[in-house]
């Protein structure tokens, strides 16, 4: 597959070949829809817990005595059905995050880089570099190349200039190769690859 190789101002400076069984394969919904529970549950923290009747801090002494004072029959006053007791059945410290197969991670992560190739929504640019920090500059390109919402991937690291250029700018993410998913490739309109991270994606998914 040959696909144009653009500069920021969305002028044509060459063509680059994307490798068919990376970028040109059907992608199916079942693998991607594994691929972002997986994703989704691993970044659960997993943290959320509340108090049992153990742990609430107070006397385990008996409220007020078993009989002859009108209320119903009370053991401590931390039971779960007392204002300020316990909780029951509440969430505890628990690992949210399931297992997936390493090659079916690798095929959803070629599936989301196919969909986006086949649906034309992948732009290969020459280069993310930047002479200066400049928002409004980088804001006005992106609306010249029909750009609302794009993940930008570069090779092993992002231009500064480039970086700090795009964090104000809604709806646009900059990821280096190593850190390309695919919740966030779905989860933008346009993907955004630099030429060197062409050649970095093929190198990790070959």
């Amino acid at each position: 597959m040959q696909v144009d190789i653009l500069n920021l101002d969305g002028k044509s400076v060459g063509k680059v070949n994307l490798a068919d069984n990376i970028f040109g394969i059907d992608p199916r919904a079942d693998i991607l829809h594994r691929v972002v529970t997986w994703q989704r549950a691993n970044a659960r923290a997993g943290t959320h817990a509340v108090k049992t009747v153990s742990d609430v801090a107070g006397s385990g002494k008996k409220a007020f005595k078993q009989k002859k004072t009108g209320n119903a029959r009370e053991g401590e006053r931390y039971n779960v059905h007392m204002r300020g007791g316990g909780v029951v059945h509440g969430p505890v410290v628990r690992d949210h995050g399931i297992d997936l197969p390493k090659k079916i991670r690798v095929l959803g992560l070629k599936m989301a880089l196919s969909s986006k190739a086949k649906e034309g929504s992948l732009i290969v640019i020459d280069s993310e570099k930047m002479k200066e920090v400049k928002t409004n500059t980088l804001a006005k390109q992106l609306k010249k190349m029909k750009i609302d919402s794009a993940l930008f991937v570069g090779a092993d690291a992002i231009d500064t200039n480039f970086k700090k250029s795009a964090a104000n700018i809604i709806n646009v993410d900059v990821l280096p190769t190593i850190g390309l998913n695919v919740l966030d490739i779905l989860k933008h309109d346009k993907l955004v690859l630099t030429a060197d991270a062409v050649k970095a994606v093929e190198a990790r998914l070959a």
